[in-house]
């Protein structure tokens, strides 16, 4: 990447970080997909680029095998660097705007069944090697999953309780609210939500808070790895699928495949998408939307189960 191209990414990921406010993770994402244009453009400045140019280099993307939701994420970001570059350059046009990426078949979240579900998070016995306090802060997380629909992130990110900061702002990422049986979290594009808390995974956090330990940082997390300190998202991947494994769920689990059983089940009792949405954390509701094909298709493996004309015999 020469040093003028360097200079403006580096500006525009700045803005990211500073301005918007994203994560460092999505904002490291946001320059490989610009240092890969980089690389498809060499030799030329980003204010020469030109519509068919990047229609081509989409193609070259679709050539190497890359599947159409990489390249649409990409078209995406290299759309947002031009409308900003065209703010604070002479940029003629936004070279990215009628892009599109290939079309794909749109995927369905897997999700668990109501059964497999519950059983995943029903109280189990301890695993060898396993304490007691490690074996209650794993069913404190994991009914806590399934019960909010969280992400793995918002949940490594709890704190057991509100806590401000200098600026009576507050200090936490999200917190644990027991009265309310609700808890707050901050999800994409920092938007803070509340979402109920379920009685079973209330009484499971009660549990596990009644001996956790005190953390080796002296921090407020929620839930503590087995130094003692804040768990990380990859250790609560890792745990909730020898959990399955132990517990002989039908597939591999990750943290959100509960998130999905959470949105399905709880779609599939009320109807009410709005309110999935909003318990989500979704900023539009055509991401809440899929979950209803979800629902379709629970409604035709019933029909199909129970009506004695269902099947052709």
């Amino acid at each position: 990447m020469s040093a003028a191209k360097q200079e403006q990414a580096g500006a525009y990921l700045a803005h990211l970080a500073t301005q918007r406010k994203l994560s460092a993770h999505t904002v490291a994402a946001y320059g490989r997909d610009l240092r890969e244009l980089a690389a498809l453009s060499e030799g030329k400045d980003w204010s020469a680029l030109t519509h068919l140019e990047i229609r081509r280099y989409a193609a070259q993307l679709h050539s190497r095998g890359l599947d159409a939701r990489s390249i649409a994420r990409k078209l995406s970001g290299w759309r947002g660097f031009f409308a900003w570059l065209g703010q604070h350059s002479a940029l003629a046009a936004n070279p990215v705007a009628g892009v599109r990426a290939p079309k794909r078949a749109r995927s369905l979240p897997k999700a668990l069944s109501v059964d497999d579900a519950v059983q995943l998070v029903a109280p189990s016995a301890p695993s060898a090697g396993a304490g007691e306090p490690a074996r209650l802060c794993d069913r404190a997380m994991f009914e806590l999953l399934y019960s909010s629909g969280l992400r793995v992130s918002e949940l490594a990110g709890l704190d057991r309780e509100f806590r401000k900061a200098g600026d009576g702002q507050p200090a936490s990422l999200g917190w644990l609210e027991q009265d309310n049986a609700e808890v707050v979290v901050t999800g994409k594009g920092g938007k803070m939500r509340r979402v109920p808390v379920g009685s079973a995974a209330l009484a499971a956090l009660q549990a596990w808070l009644a001996v956790r330990p005190a953390a080796a940082d002296g921090s407020a997390a929620l839930f503590l790895n087995e130094r003692g300190k804040r768990v990380t998202p990859r250790v609560v991947q890792l745990r909730l699928k020898a959990h399955g494994i132990r517990s002989g769920a039908p597939v591999a689990v990750h943290p959100h495949m509960l998130r999905h059983s959470f949105a399905s089940h709880v779609l599939q009792s009320s109807g009410d998408l709005r309110a999935v949405q909003e318990m989500l954390g979704h900023a539009s509701i055509s991401s809440t939307q899929v979950y209803t094909a979800l629902d379709f298709q629970h409604l035709a493996l019933v029909y199909d189960k129970a009506h004695p004309r269902a099947k052709i015999k």
